[in-house]
């Protein structure tokens, strides 16, 4: 405790004692002197909670925990929440005035206090007794004092205090909607729940509905494929009969006149309806029937000496026997399976997407989807020729029967023609209305046949240099074509799961296997051309026997797409080109499957050395690799 003396006013006196609180002085030794004695200042402390009597409401701790493992983001972003209101609280804690600052003067805390408190009597009465005082010279302003910091302080705790009550209450109110809003989130979070489970069910029911679907017009599909075929074949039938139907009313028409000419009187001998040798048919009488039929030969010739004129070609009617019988049947070396990757080249810049090998040389071409053919050398592999002229990519490619052309069928829907001992372009088919895919040439070498997009397939004359017919049936891209050996047979390969076998010289469509659930990519013969194998888009291949049209064996090494398939030529061996890049190799003798591994991306097509060592395979990396 300490002490001081001083020797103040009256009324500064009473300020004081109103104050509760002795007057201190500013400076190092200031005195407080009061006329009854002196007076002692005591050091208070006082309490937080000492001028505040608002009883706080705990808020209770509902524990309302989210289950642990769902809401884990809601979780997060309440913590943050709560996290940056803690910091806001801890930015905004008060600081307390310095020592340094101005304080307020005693009359003006006084005064405010007053007005504070609406209490504007007692205002004017302090105003006039203390202004009458100073004026007076009984008290002098700087003798006054100041108020201590701690009123100040108080003051602004209290108004911190209000704003914090505020605060807390819309806290309170900010919760009480989260709250709200998290038990409607979960809420609507449970019906989306089970809407999805009943969803994710009603897909599967419509998925096995679907496939059930699939399986059932599957079965009816070779049915409606036999009943087309019949209703054609009544089409041929109906036509047929109303041209025997015509005819006989013509020979009744001509009955009629030659009665009517024997009724006038006039001589007339009537044709007799029987067989009789050239002469007597050059001395018999002619009726109008006989001479019609006469004159329709006749316009028949003309057309016929047309037709001639216009270069076409003739199918071939006594067709050498196949050579590969005897071949296969010398044969009588082991198959071969263990080839090993001998050699790459890198010829196109874009996938190779046919080979094929020369039948008398030591040369191959390749196709590429980069608009090229090339003729490479073996064993080297250098570039011979290179040819460019479509203008889309090359899908296939096949050397005429003399070696000495080159048919290639291309993206741009054309079929081009190549004379190998010049490397130009010599004949161009057009005709086709979307991408040509495969093409093949007639033993006899005047005949082209080609498979389209368009779903048909199209028979070219070289000779007379346009399309002799057009084969319809397809219900989908034709992807494969291909002349039996020998023989005027078509095979076709269809995306719509169908192989078709056609009469080229009529062009109509002899036969058609089914058995296959995915587009058919290729299909081809065996070199004795008694056996068909086709490959899907699946990787099933399957082997047809073509005497009896039934299928042998289906071969499963999917689910990678069979690209092509092709025999070596003892026809004891079957290479597929997967999707996958490896190259299988099928034994028709022990039903072994052996792959070769080596492509690094998708082996587009596969074909055999004519001497069966060797095996060559195009990638889509532009690159040929040569097995052997």
């Amino acid at each position: 405790m300490a002490t001081q003396r001083g020797i103040p006013s009256s009324a500064l006196r009473v300020l004081e004692e109103a104050l509760g609180m002795g007057s201190t002085a500013a400076g190092d030794t200031a005195e407080a002197v009061a006329a009854e004695g002196a007076y002692y200042l005591e050091q208070v402390t006082i309490t937080e909670a000492s001028e505040d009597d608002y009883e706080y409401e705990e808020i209770p701790d509902d524990n309302y925990s989210i289950p642990e493992g769902e809401e884990d983001l809601a979780k997060a972003v309440q913590m943050v929440q709560e996290q940056a209101t803690d910091t806001q609280i801890l930015e905004q804690k008060t600081v307390l005035s310095s020592k340094h600052a101005v304080p307020e003067a005693i009359e003006d805390f006084l005064c405010n206090f007053l007005i504070k408190m609406g209490m504007t009597r007692t205002l004017d009465c302090f105003q006039s007794e203390w202004y009458e005082l100073i004026q007076k010279g009984v008290t002098e302003l700087r003798g006054g004092g100041h108020v201590p910091d701690v009123y100040t302080q108080n003051m602004l705790l209290e108004n911190e205090n209000k704003i914090l009550k505020k605060d807390l209450k819309h806290y309170k109110q900010a919760a009480d909607k989260a709250r709200e809003d998290l038990l409607k989130t979960q809420k609507e979070r449970d019906f989306h729940r089970m809407h999805h489970k009943r969803t994710v069910q009603e897909k599967d029911k419509l998925i096995n509905d679907l496939k059930g679907l699939k399986l059932h017009y599957a079965s009816y599909e070779p049915t409606i494929r036999v009943l087309y075929e019949k209703h054609h074949a009544l089409l041929k039938q109906k036509m047929l009969t109303s041209l025997e139907r015509d005819r006989a009313v013509g020979q009744i028409s001509g009955l009629q006149e030659t009665l009517k000419h024997m009724e006038i009187g006039h001589t007339f001998h009537a044709p007799e309806i029987r067989v009789v040798p050239n002469c007597e048919k050059e001395n018999a009488p002619e009726g109008p029937t006989q001479k019609g039929l006469h004159e329709a030969r006749e316009q028949s010739k003309r057309k016929t000496k047309m037709k001639v004129s216009t270069k076409d070609s003739e199918f071939p009617t006594d067709m050498q026997p196949n050579p590969n019988l005897c071949l296969c049947k010398e044969n009588i070396c082991p198959a071969k399976f263990d080839y090993k990757l001998n050699n790459i080249f890198r010829l196109h810049e874009l996938p190779v997407s046919c080979i094929a090998t020369h039948p008398h040389k030591d040369i191959l071409v390749s196709c590429g989807e980069d608009r090229v053919w090339k003729v490479v050398g073996l064993p080297k592999g250098n570039v011979l020729l290179t040819g460019l002229g479509h203008t889309d990519w090359l899908s296939d490619c096949c050397f005429h029967p003399s070696g000495n052309k080159l048919a290639t069928s291309s993206g741009d829907t054309t079929v081009k023609l190549w004379d190998l001992s010049k490397g130009n372009c010599i004949l161009t088919f057009e005709g086709h209305t979307h991408a040509v895919w495969s093409c093949t040439w007639h033993s006899c070498g005047d005949f082209v046949a080609s498979s389209s997009l368009d779903t048909t397939s199209k028979i070219w004359d070289v000779n007379s240099e346009r399309c002799r017919c057009t084969l319809y049936g397809h219900t989908d891209s034709v992807n494969s074509i291909e002349f039996f050996p020998y023989s005027n047979i078509l095979l076709t390969g269809s995306a719509d799961k169908s192989l078709s076998a056609w009469d080229a010289r009529t062009g109509k469509c002899e036969q058609s296997l089914y058995g296959h659930m995915h587009s058919i990519n290729d299909a081809t013969f065996t070199p004795r051309g008694h056996m068909i194998a086709s490959c899907d888009a699946c990787g099933v291949t399957k082997l047809w026997d073509f005497r009896k049209l039934l299928p042998i064996v289906s071969i499963d090494v999917g689910p990678s797409p069979g690209n092509e398939v092709n025999f070596d030529s003892s026809g004891q061996v079957l290479a597929q080109a997967s999707g996958n890049g490896v190259i299988h190799l099928l034994d028709l003798k022990s039903g072994q499957i052996h792959k070769l591994m080596g492509h690094e991306s998708e082996a587009h097509t596969v074909v055999f050395s004519h001497d069966g060592e060797t095996l060559f395979s195009g990638d889509s990396d532009g690159t040929i690799r040569t097995w052997s």
